[in-house]
């Protein structure tokens, strides 16, 4: 691996109330957009793609049992893919795995009509965003 260029995100923590919840959904999409599972423990697991990586981990120190967005602190992670057919696709194999559509009705342009993206929400209220590399807007 290269070294990664000053600034780059070195690695996100997420603290879960239910790990095994947060692997059928989180696992299961940071598999699915390339990151490999490289550590595993008791109470957490470790994915990375590149010179980044991200954590869930069921910490003791919780003091709720739900993410808030719109609390101060993180509002969502937002995940680049290859194009529109990849955010389609992903979105519906989404809803298998604990997440759900957010802004249905504006979907998949909920940001903006030159900006493809899904919008998803898991039950422990994590949200992601899924935004296209290549549309037909932007070429």
């Amino acid at each position: 691996m290269s070294r990664p260029a000053g600034g780059t995100l070195h690695h996100v923590e997420l603290w879960v109330p239910d790990l095994d919840r947060a692997l059928t959904s989180l696992g299961w999409l940071l598999e699915a957009l390339g990151y490999t599972l490289t550590q595993s423990w008791d109470n957490g697991r470790s994915w990375h793609l590149g010179p980044t990586y991200l954590v869930l981990e069921q910490s003791r120190a919780l003091t709720t049992d739900r993410h808030d967005r719109c609390r101060p602190g993180l509002n969502h992670l937002a995940f680049h893919v290859e194009d529109d057919s990849t955010v389609e696709r992903l979105t519906a194999d989404a809803a298998n795995h604990g997440w759900h559509l957010l802004f249905p009705d504006r979907h998949p342009h909920a940001g903006g009509e030159r900006h493809y993206a899904a919008y998803l929400e898991n039950d422990d209220g994590f949200e992601v965003e899924l935004v296209a590399i290549t549309s037909p807007q932007r070429k």
